[in-house]
């Protein structure tokens, strides 16, 4: 195939992706969604191989092929809709839905984490949980039609909410049934076919050649976890051999009696993001890229958990950490950035009228060529905030702040990105959950920088600890300081 047609045909696809994502953040009825963005979605070819995804969140890298095998096993129907989100058979965490259509060329796919799908609290992150159970409906891969889809969405609370976000999903498959027959048709079926294959085998490329320009080594590092019983370890050893990466997790902790554990798909999207941003971070997402990937990890570890465990946090939490293991690790042998905040600072408010969610951005670490950006959202995230205007008209809340956390960032030669400060107001009796981390252990400078300042969450003024849920009265203030990245470098005299 001259590059010329792989070039044409390969924008397309991505350009599918991409509208694919486009619709469904614009019908949708969530902020959640609409505005925070917090959703991606993806093509793949028949042998369930990920051609494409459009730029949405990390996390959901390593997640969606074990999605699509899952629904394969069951043979669908072409344009037949299939909903799962269970984390032990192609899911993250609960609160993300994910729906497979079977298509001309292949497999569409959307996940969009919805703001509620049932359990012991609001919004679906009981800080407390330790079972699947405790934290929502959990789908295995199961036809959707409009009776499952009733039935589903009376699990959960704001049934309406839910039903405009899932039909939202939908209309994004529509449209990529629709683009993908009308591709095929002027490109040729056999023409695309091959276009997929060779996409993938482009990114392969790219990405062995990348490695190859590496040093070989052999590197290992470790991080720990903020439980309310102390603190639980995660260890890697990533090994570079001319054109593969190996990273492996053995002499992490045991799975936990609590949410931070994280099921093996999750694992492999932190490890695939490091990669990514270690070889080829310019280059289209594509199941190529991480074909020369090996990720292990002992059975019933933190970071390959056994169900039912629960694993609400490990999404967020854990896999944040994973990424700070590894370029750690890395670190020994090759310049890399300090790490980020290190947290998504989970945030729900809700009752049974309303369910609001947010990850709250901070400070990024330094690089060893440029200061860390302040408030954004750090590595496995990716999602945007809720704009005050659309927050406040949306839900029963007022925002008394928002602003950055001057001086949070820790020094160095090159400085770490600053945390932000955000208090919201309760304007009604609601449930509040948090679950966040390094608010006793600080994101770390690298070479000689200094470490950023870790996070702080209160309510009314008085201290809270990383994972809680509280009664909050109308009127009640909870604020959420975010950490900020560490430095880089011995600073300046």
């Amino acid at each position: 195939m001259i590059p010329v047609e792989l070039q044409v045909i390969g924008s397309a696809l991505r350009a599918i992706a991409e509208e694919m994502g486009a619709v469904l953040v614009r019908s949708a009825f969530s902020a959640n969604i609409k505005e925070r963005r917090d959703c991606s979605t993806a093509l793949f070819d028949k042998q369930g191989r990920m051609v494409t995804q459009a730029e949405h969140i990390p996390v959901h890298l390593g997640a969606m092929p074990e999605a699509v095998a899952a629904v394969r096993a069951h043979d669908p129907a072409p344009g037949e809709p299939w909903i799962l989100n269970d984390p032990y058979a192609g899911g993250t965490h609960l609160p993300d839905l994910t729906i497979v259509t079977r298509t001309e060329l292949g497999f569409a796919v959307s996940r969009a984490h919805h703001a509620d799908v049932g359990g012991s609290e609001p919004g679906s992150l009981p800080a407390g949980s330790r079972t699947l159970a405790d934290e929502g409906v959990v789908i295995p891969p199961t036809r959707l039609d409009t009776s499952t889809l009733e039935g589903l969405v009376s699990q959960m609370r704001n049934p309406d909410e839910r039903r405009g976000d899932l039909r939202a999903q939908l209309a994004a498959h529509h449209l990529a049934d629709e683009r993908l027959r009308d591709l095929a048709v002027r490109r040729g079926r056999d023409r695309v076919e091959a276009a997929m294959d060779e996409l993938l085998a482009y990114s392969e490329r790219v990405v062995r050649a990348a490695l190859r320009a590496l040093p070989d080594v052999r590197v290992e590092a470790s991080d720990f976890l903020e439980t309310p019983s102390g603190p639980v370890e995660l260890r890697a050893t990533v090994t570079i051999a001319g054109d593969t990466i190996e990273i492996d997790f053995a002499g992490t902790a045991r799975q936990i009696d609590g949410n931070l554990n994280c099921p093996l798909s999750v694992t492999r999207s932190a490890c695939f993001y490091v990669v990514r941003c270690l070889t080829a971070p310019d280059l289209p997402a594509s199941g190529g890229a991480f074909a020369p990937v090996t990720v292990r990890a002992p059975e019933g570890c933190l970071v390959n958990a056994s169900p039912p465990a629960a694993v609400v946090a490990g999404n967020t939490e854990t896999s944040s950490r994973i990424v700070d293991v590894v370029f750690a690790a890395l670190g020994e042998a090759i310049p890399v950035a300090a790490q980020g905040q290190g947290t998504m600072n989970n945030l729900v408010l809700g009752n049974d009228r309303f369910t609001y969610y947010e990850t709250t951005g901070g400070g990024q670490g330094a690089c060893p060529d440029a200061d860390g950006p302040s408030a954004v959202h750090v590595a496995m995230s990716n999602t945007l905030n809720t704009p005050i205007e659309a927050l406040e008209l949306s839900y029963p809340l007022r925002v008394e702040r928002y602003s950055l956390r001057s001086g949070s960032g820790g020094d160095g030669r090159l400085r770490g990105g600053d945390g932000v400060v955000r208090e919201l107001r309760a304007l009604e009796r609601c449930r509040l959950s948090l679950l966040t981390q390094r608010r006793q252990l600080a994101p770390k400078g690298a070479r000689g920088g200094d470490d950023g300042l870790p996070g702080r969450n209160t309510l009314n003024g008085d201290e809270l600890p990383a994972f809680v849920t509280r009664d909050l009265e109308p009127g009640d203030v909870v604020r959420v300081e975010t950490p900020g990245g560490g430095g880089w470098g011995t600073p300046d005299p």
